[in-house]
């Protein structure tokens, strides 16, 4: 190949000056959940709604994590899109490495029943009324290719062991409006995880239930978390259930806008353990930062900040007659 002015041109050449990088590891690559640029646009009635603009995440294989967000955030949009029961209007979205964008309907129904798992916040929603504890964590086992393989004894024992495992085993042949709701719940999440799925997500799943009882729930995602190695996303509102897991990411006007990472320290003279946590605002690949709102509203931001690019920091000010000069060329 030659360029304009005659000489030669390799394909490296020019993949260099498109930003390819062949040695340079894929954004996300090595990430269960991997969600890149991602937008989802409604349409309803003529006029264009959207749900998420542009929003990075990644989650890696084993994480227990939360996402946070107002109502309209765009945090539900995205688990639909993770479940297999949405489809993005532009960016990558891959989840243990299918490809969420380009699947066709069958590849879709063998996502959902295989890989992935889901437990909504309605408890009624996640059992059928007419089968016991036992037959609801079979039949997901009994509807897919892999689980249908199984013989009935094997799917039985299956069902046994994750009752036994998430402390529900005395419901195994009560049908849902026998039990309570908690208990719907963690056999709720004994059926999202029938399959081994690669990914367990949750909308809300403690929403409808008391401070008490959420916790027994939130307990049977850490048993299966710890056990199963099972990688879990959990979307809530109550902050207890978001201060037990080691990372929260929040979502604001459908973009990633800030993280909280805990992690458990040894006081060298007492011995004791602490959990400390620490806020990180979220910085996109587009390069977007979004300043939490009770810093902007503190300090009177709107509209626009004047930056300044220090050695080893950005210096944010609000655009104030009294801010600081920009430095001399």
């Amino acid at each position: 190949m030659t360029s304009s002015t005659g000489s030669a041109v390799t394909l490296e050449q020019l993949e260099r000056r498109a930003g390819i990088h062949r040695d340079r590891p894929s954004y996300g690559h090595d990430a269960l959940i991997s969600c890149d640029r991602l937008v989802r646009i409604f349409t309803a009635d003529g006029v264009e709604v959207q749900a998420l603009q542009g929003l990075d995440l990644l989650v890696a294989e084993g994480e227990l994590m939360a996402l946070v967000g107002a109502s309209g955030s765009g945090k539900s949009t995205l688990m639909n899109i993770l479940a297999g029961l949405d489809v993005p209007t532009a960016g990558a979205a891959k989840v243990a490495g299918r490809d969420l964008l380009n699947m066709d309907a069958k590849a879709r129904l063998r996502y959902r029943r295989e890989a992935v798992g889901f437990v909504w916040q309605e408890t009624g929603r996640n059992l059928l009324p007419y089968l016991t504890a036992a037959q609801n964590v079979a039949l997901p086992m009994q509807l897919s290719l892999r689980g249908g393989r199984r013989r009935r004894a094997e799917r039985a024992a299956r069902a046994e062991s994750l009752l036994a495992m998430l402390d529900v085993s005395g419901c195994r042949d009560r049908r849902p409006h026998q039990m309570s709701g908690g208990q719907q719940q963690r056999v709720a999440i004994a059926v999202a995880l029938a399959n081994s799925p690669s990914v367990l997500l949750a909308d809300e799943p403690t929403g409808e239930l008391d401070s008490a009882t959420g916790e027994q729930v939130f307990a049977a995602f850490r048993r299966a978390n710890e056990e199963l190695g099972t990688t879990i996303v959990i979307v809530t509102h109550d902050q207890a259930v978001a201060g037990e897991v080691r990372r929260t990411v929040a979502i604001r006007d459908g973009r990633t806008s800030s993280e909280v990472l805990r992690r458990t320290e040894v006081d060298a003279t007492t011995g004791q353990e602490s959990v400390v946590a620490r806020e990180y605002a979220m910085l996109d690949r587009a390069g977007r930062l979004q300043l939490p709102a009770d810093y902007t509203k503190a300090l009177g931001m709107e509209h626009r900040v004047m930056l300044e690019l220090e050695q080893d920091h950005i210096g944010v000010w609000p655009d104030t007659p009294d801010a600081p000069a920009p430095p001399a060329d």
